[in-house]
């Protein structure tokens, strides 16, 4: 269905009330609390009695396994030069973790993250550990046994009953923690009892963030109200991917301790996307904004894979792998998503090279005429490529492995175009009219783009004023003030404008670039990948790790930050790591990656 264009400014007070809600947490009101919040000295979360309890048990799924083709490709043939190369660009992707790896040692032991300009710590995520649980995968695959050990004797001394944070955020404590751990015991061939039953003691403190009337979680959770027993609910502002993305490792602690409520838990969320899908404004899709506390996940009009939403849709075919396609309610989930996907949120931006390459991009959709698609290319949303390369192994779908490339292409692009190397968080392209043929650049018609939102941008209250006059009159600035304003704002051929111009060190562009190359083998994706690296490595090591930057529109130096977030270590490298691997290195044929890049070993 064509696109309607939807006012400006209301694609703009929509796009503001989304970031206002998420600073500020969708905190919801929670029950009165005891004058007394300390809790009992031998409180433990399995003993703390539900509210809700749960009368009959969804079971994980049994009988036969379904029929999965092969997902990678054989392992290459390589001479003797290009084994040389390749174990060259491994042994730097080593020292880079090693590097990183000494300075939390040091700096920032048991703290949640270093702090890799000052040599600092910080405490975001509970205060138990984040780096270093997201790590230990990690640390095994990269044959560093020694460090893994001490990180697995540290782990007893991780109380998931004390915390100094006031809420809990659910999804991160489950991808991080949760997933770390169990993706450490699946690694180290279960020789470490210690993290399965680390494991389990999170996932019980999690399983109570369910205890509400409708078994919805609660995303960011009062734990210690829950914990002395006040009666709570799901929030009535949840974000799809908080909700929607805990599948993979609930599944697993139930698949690893076989108690069913874990799965349970996660099923029963799976069960009101599958019967809602087809009844939002986008059927197909879900927005990004659900009310969990009404069971509602359909009123809202906002849709994208990316930010907010994203690890809702990768889990789809990653829980029927898990689950050895036991339950097809995954697939069909999946397979009536990405078609709606393809046709309303992908789009071919226009480029200097005329390169073939695509986007996913945000929709609003106020009724089903009236929508707008917001071409934003955002840095977190490069997974898409990887996703889909994936599921049209899984789900035997060749003609999406096209789909697959352009997709990963556009994110590769959003790379090799900027000063830095790097691409930054999120940027706005210009759409072309037609993602089939046609697409060639135009740069009359991006800057036309660019100078409406040079119109929309300017500053000055003077200049406002004038920008309303323009816009009266249907005039566009000159094309010396767009070209001014396309250096002063660091513009390259094709970005219309750049919302956010850091890099966090982000994974998932060079998570596409990995599944794209173990699905298809094409050679050429590890020159891809060794570009970024290097790129991304010059502009962010410090004295004690590596650093997000502000600004990587700046070709040298960008600008630091004090901030270096567990994924570096737990996917950003490790998917580096694994590009320059053998193939028989985490195969997908054997192991499942999550959202947070934990291996979980499939069924065999």
């Amino acid at each position: 269905m064509p696109l309607v264009r939807l006012r400006r400014s209301t694609v703009l007070v929509a796009l503001a009330a989304l970031i206002f809600l998420t600073i500020h947490r969708f905190e919801s009101p929670q029950s009165p609390l005891p004058i007394n919040r300390a809790l009992p000295p031998n409180f433990r979360w399995e003993t703390r009695p539900q509210l809700y309890p749960v009368s009959s048990m969804i079971p994980l799924p049994t009988g036969k396994k379904a029929t999965i083709p092969k997902i990678q490709i054989d392992s290459p043939t390589e001479s003797a030069e290009a084994r040389e190369q390749r174990e060259a660009r491994l042994k730097a992707v080593k020292e880079t973790f090693v590097h990183t790896w000494k300075g939390y040692k040091e700096h920032a032991w048991l703290a949640d993250e270093l702090a890799p300009v000052s040599g600092g710590n910080k405490s975001t995520f509970g205060g138990w550990a984040a780096t270093l649980v997201d790590s230990l995968d990690t640390l095994w695959l990269m044959d560093l046994r020694e460090e893994f050990e001490a990180a697995v004797e540290a782990v007893k001394a991780i109380d998931f009953t004390r915390t100094d944070a006031e809420s809990i955020n659910v999804f991160e404590t489950t991808i991080r923690h949760l997933g770390g751990f169990l993706a450490a015991y699946d690694i180290s061939e279960e020789k470490y009892p210690v993290l399965l039953e680390k494991a389990r003691e999170v996932g019980e403190m999690l399983y109570a963030a369910f205890d509400t009337p409708n078994r919805m979680p609660v995303a960011r959770w009062d734990w210690k109200g829950a914990a002395l027993g006040n009666d709570q609910a799901a929030q009535e502002f949840t974000l799809l991917a908080e909700i929607g993305s805990l599948s993979l490792e609930f599944t697993r602690l139930s698949q690893l301790t076989g108690d069913p409520k874990f799965f349970d838990a996660i099923q029963r969320i799976t069960d009101q996307l599958a019967s809602q899908q087809l009844h939002t404004k986008l059927p197909g899709m879900w927005p990004i904004l659900v009310n969990a506390r009404a069971g509602n996940f359909t009123a809202k009009s906002f849709f994208t894979i990316g930010s907010m939403a994203d690890s809702a849709y990768e889990y789809l075919p990653k829980e029927y792998l898990l689950l050895s396609g036991r339950s097809s309610q995954y697939r069909d989930l999946y397979e009536r998503f990405l078609p709606i996907a393809a046709e309303n949120l992908f789009f071919r931006p226009l480029n200097p090279s005329n390169l073939p390459i695509l986007f996913s991009g945000s929709l609003m959709v106020e009724s089903p005429t009236d929508r707008a698609l917001i071409p934003h290319c955002q840095h977190l949303a490069c997974f898409t490529g990887g996703m889909v390369a994936l599921a049209s192994k899984v789900f035997d779908r060749p003609d999406d492995m096209k789909l697959a490339r352009e997709l990963t292409e556009g994110c590769v692009w959003g790379y090799d175009t900027m000063a830095s190397g790097i691409m930054p968080e999120s940027f706005e392209a210009v759409p072309c009219q037609s993602k089939e043929g046609g697409c060639k650049w135009d740069e009359g018609q991006w800057l036309t783009v660019v100078g409406k939102k040079l119109m929309e941008s300017e500053e000055k209250e003077k200049e406002k004023e004038k920008d309303r006059k323009a816009k009266e009159d249907g005039t566009q600035p000159s094309e010396e003030k767009i070209r001014g304003w396309i250096k002063d704002h660091g513009l390259v051929p094709g970005m219309s404008d750049i919302d956010d111009r850091r890099y966090i060190l982000r994974p998932e562009a060079i998570e596409s670039v990995f599944i794209l190359y173990r699905t298809t083998g094409d050679a050429s994706l590890q020159s891809t990948a060794w570009r970024m690296f290097q790129s991304i490595t010059k502009h962010t090591r410090t004295a004690f790790g590596h650093a997000a930057l502000r600004d990587v529109t700046l070709p040298s130096p960008p600008p630091q930050y004090d901030k270096m977030e567990s994924f570096w270590t737990a996917e950003t490298l490790k998917y580096f790591w694994l590009m320059f691997s053998s193939h028989d290195v985490l195969s997908l044929d054997e192991w499942v990656l999550s959202t947070e890049a934990h291996p979980f070993r499939r069924e065999k």
